[in-house]
């Protein structure tokens, strides 16, 4: 071939080269090939005489660390051109912007479909998250959890499920919620562990937080109460003396109220009662040691083992005899007392104080002083005397004062 053939052929080439290079103006939609990535820029092949770029704020609709956070080398996208300098061979191009135009029409499908989708957060910023989902998404503190959280800092990175809460195209904002998806899973979980439950049922729980009035229990994803009175068979004074955040516990199930969402839990029912420890612990005729719990008109009741009180009657409290159970005991006072009857069945306990007592010793019939006769009196008879040691006085004489003060 000779040198001018050679020639020819080049020039050929290269003409088919130059007609096979895109023309590009502002504005125009082209589809390119990550070649290169920078901290703050990616490169793109698009067939133009050269290379165009990608600046870090035109790859993302939120603020990123790196454009190795968007993109990746070979990766093939869709841009629009944001500027052309044939002279400095600058071709500036943004991913951002054909996010955006292809968001808005998703993100109103979403919206209208009530759909459930993931995002990615990209940002933690004062009031929530922010997550690129074409268009920047914001998901307020308080629509990210079903809990209260303190700090997000660790969320950035994570993957959440949300539904798109708010959307307003005008005004380009966007709100998420991941809260909602998992409200609606709860009650989901809600309706279908409930519907599972049996009245009587044992089941095993975590106790999730307290109040005054109770401990709310976790029984596999949703709670119920334990009043602060099914917390023992003691008296409590607030549950805390009995249980602990995060503390297992077995709980008997008392009442369920599906249109209430409501469940109502004890914990003392799945636990054996005072009476049951108490059968065969005490026997008639027994000395037993206890706490004045109640004193009422007709006696005390004490207790002699926790949750198991017996009753002491008036009449048992001593061997004198007693107008009030006051004048004895008070509340409070340990005492001792004589097991008279047990009976666990019908939760009943007689007891006796005064049979754990020595009765006072009565002097033999031998040994009582006599009582002296005095004369009997004839009230007939005016004149009589009555003597009382040394002082004497007569009946007419008293009598006769008394009648004379009459007149």
């Amino acid at each position: 071939m000779s040198e001018e053939t050679k020639v020819q052929e080049s020039e050929t080439i290269s003409q088919e080269a130059m007609d096979n290079f895109v023309s590009l103006k502002k504005g125009d939609t082209v589809k390119g090939t990550i070649v290169k990535i920078e901290d703050n820029q990616a490169f793109v092949s698009l067939g133009y005489k050269y290379d165009g770029v990608i600046p870090l704020r035109e790859l993302s609709s939120v603020q990123l660390d790196s454009a190795a956070d968007a993109v990746q080398v070979g990766q093939e996208i869709e841009l629009k051109v944001v500027s052309i300098d044939d002279e400095k061979e600058r071709l500036v191009l943004s991913k951002r912007a054909i996010d955006s135009e292809n968001a808005w029409d998703e993100l109103q499908r979403l919206f209208d479909e009530r759909e459930t989708f993931e995002v990615t957060v990209a940002d933690v910023v004062k009031g929530g998250l922010v997550a690129d989902v074409g268009v920047r998404g914001f998901i307020p503190a308080s629509m990210v959890e079903r809990h209260f959280v303190e700090d997000f800092s660790d969320y950035k990175g994570r993957k959440l499920r949300v539904k798109v809460k708010e959307i307003d195209r005008e005004n380009n904002k966007v709100i998420l919620s991941q809260k909602e998806v998992l409200d609606e899973e709860f009650e989901q979980n809600k309706q279908q562990i409930m519907s599972s439950l049996q009245v009587g049922q044992e089941i095993d729980g975590t106790v999730q937080r307290l109040t005054p009035f109770g401990a709310f229990v976790d029984i596999g994803g949703i709670d119920g109460l334990v009043h602060v009175s099914e917390l023992s068979w003691q008296h409590v004074a607030h549950p805390r003396d009995v249980v602990s955040e995060g503390q297992s516990v077995r709980v008997k199930v008392l009442k369920v109220d599906p249109a209430a969402g409501k469940i109502s839990l004890s914990i003392k029912a799945a636990q054996p009662g005072p009476w049951e420890l108490a059968n065969g612990k005490f026997n008639t005729g027994d000395i037993v040691t206890g706490t004045v719990r109640r004193i009422v008109s007709f006696g005390v009741f004490v207790e002699i083992a926790p949750g198991v009180e017996g009753l002491v009657h008036i009449s048992q409290l001593a061997h004198r005899h007693v107008a009030t159970p006051y004048e004895v005991v008070k509340e409070g006072q340990e005492v001792k007392a004589k097991v008279l009857d047990f009976n666990p069945s019908e939760k009943r306990v007689s007891l006796s104080i005064k049979e754990t007592e020595e009765a006072p010793e009565q002097a033999p019939r031998s040994e009582r002083p006599s009582r002296s006769r005095e004369p009997k009196v004839e009230l007939n008879n005016p004149n009589v005397s009555l003597s009382n040691e040394s002082m004497s006085f007569t009946l007419g004489e008293r009598f006769g004062d008394k009648l004379s003060k009459l007149k």
